[in-house]
């Protein structure tokens, strides 16, 4: 069993003794913690409400039961969306007035995961101090409960996908008409979960009324793998060619990621997801772009044919939102297919993602495969080099900066060097002695190749 507990969220195995699984007790320890933190924000208020929405899987509705209880018991207001998806759960909270969120989500972990992800009153994920607080509210039990004159009260909302969806037809952005003139036959997968729930209200409220639907039953129980990656969208890479669609949609089970398939059946690419729609945005609105240090070059020579600055942040939806905030970023987001675009909200939403990009295919005219062939070709090399415990990560990173100085190097998120054509990323893991090496190159080879070179350093540094 496993429990992970970090300044984003709670995250486990369902089951098992408390504190080695994600058990009920578990549950109800972090919910309280995050509610005692959520009362000691809001100053001055005698009563505050929290959003709480949940995916589709199988351990969802006992969490959510769980969850519920205890923020009543702890004298919260609760607005319950029931089956939400994360950004749904992050708009609502600013609609609200809210002073949180939790979102019950494992993202895109497989069926036996589950977790607690914490939104602070903007609807957004709580940042490295906000979330030391929780974790040490947890680890001391510094919480208390409500006498029965001052319990919470429940509010169910069956309609607020609806409500997300209007927010974004109301986007300058999007065309509905330009997406509906050009008719599109769409083949989406809602990998078992909540994407079933609401991409067909989408695609229907886009005018988008050829629909092939795919894993669309929230059941929980996942066709697939749900990290939607390549080896994992074999299913909707047939029904694209045998179906004759123009363009397929994948998202993993909380829908704040969005890969995207062409018409041939070949897969567009996650990390060109941000990519694409930044090149439609900056068109129109040319300004800063902000991705991780782990994400394609690709949007910084977007950006720069439009005129605008890119900047990176550290890997994390919590840094890449500070950064955009910093530079006034006019879309933003990370090359796992997670798209933020700020005039909508601060959270990687795939709903948007969608309209942004059907506005965009409809408007080049091309076929999705031809938009895709002309954008700056790259490739992301991903490895890890597994160490034994006694062996010094930190001394590694910092040798290999060293060695590296003559090129650019930036270092606040583990060690990335940016050579002139391509670029490594050396990230430590914080839970086991291991090195992720992210290469990026033009082709497949050449990634490969920079990959096995800076491992090699590696291994010659540590004694391996």
């Amino acid at each position: 069993m496993t429990l992970i507990k970090s300044i984003s969220g709670i995250r486990g195995t369902i089951g098992g003794k408390p504190g080695e699984g994600l058990s009920p007790v578990d549950v109800v320890k972090y919910t309280a913690a995050y509610g005692t933190w959520a009362k000691q924000q809001a100053t001055g208020k005698n009563k505050i409400t929290v959003v709480v929405g949940r995916d589709a899987r199988i351990s969802g509705e006992m969490v959510s039961q769980l969850v519920i209880a205890t923020l009543v018991g702890s004298g919260i207001d609760v607005i319950h969306l029931g089956l939400a998806t994360t950004p749904t759960v992050e708009m609502a909270v600013t609609d609200y007035n809210a002073d949180g969120g939790l979102i019950l989500t494992a993202s895109h972990n497989p069926k036996q995961w589950n977790a607690l992800k914490l939104l602070n009153s903007k609807g957004e994920f709580l940042d490295g101090t906000e979330g030391e607080k929780v974790l040490t509210i947890a680890e001391k039990e510094l919480f208390t409960f409500a006498l029965v004159d001052d319990l919470g009260k429940v509010t169910e909302v069956a309609d607020y996908d609806d409500r997300h969806i209007a927010h974004i037809l109301n986007l300058k952005m999007v065309d509905v008409t330009a997406i509906k003139q050009a008719d599109f036959k769409v083949v989406f997968d809602g990998i078992n979960s909540v994407g079933g729930i609401i991409l067909p209200k989408l695609f229907k409220a886009l005018g988008v009324t050829q629909v092939v639907a795919l894993n669309a039953e929230p059941t929980g129980n996942f066709a697939h793998t749900p990290e939607p990656l390549p080896e994992n969208l074999t299913q909707i890479s047939a029904a694209m060619v045998q179906h004759k669609a123009h363009v397929g949609f994948v998202v993993d089970p909380d829908v704040d990621r969005l890969a995207i398939v062409n018409d041939d059946g070949t897969m567009f690419g996650e990390e060109y997801t941000l990519v694409s729609i930044a090149d439609y945005l900056l068109a129109a609105n040319p300004g800063n772009t902000v991705s991780n240090l782990s994400s394609t070059r690709a949007l910084a020579d977007v950006t720069a044919k439009h005129g605008g600055t890119y900047t990176t942040a550290a890997v994390g939806e919590v840094n890449v939102v500070a950064q955009m905030k910093k530079v006034n970023a006019v879309i933003g987001g990370e090359g796992n297919g997670g798209v933020i675009y700020p005039e909508l909200h601060y959270g990687r939403d795939a709903l948007v993602g969608i309209a942004l990009f059907l506005t965009h295919l409809a408007k080049t005219g091309k076929t999705c495969s031809q938009l895709r062939k002309s954008y700056p070709e790259y490739f992301i090399s991903k490895n890890k080099i597994e160490l034994t415990p006694d062996v010094d990560v930190d001394s590694i990173l910092v040798q290999m900066k060293e060695k590296y100085s003559h090129e650019k190097v930036n270092d606040i998120d583990g060690v990335k060097i940016d050579f002139p054509a391509e670029w490594v990323h050396l990230r430590k893991s914080n839970t086991e002695p291991i090195i992720r090496i992210y290469a990026e190159s033009r082709n497949e080879a050449s990634a490969a190749q920079l990959a096995e070179r800076i491992i090699k350093e590696i291994k010659t540094i540590a004694n391996l």
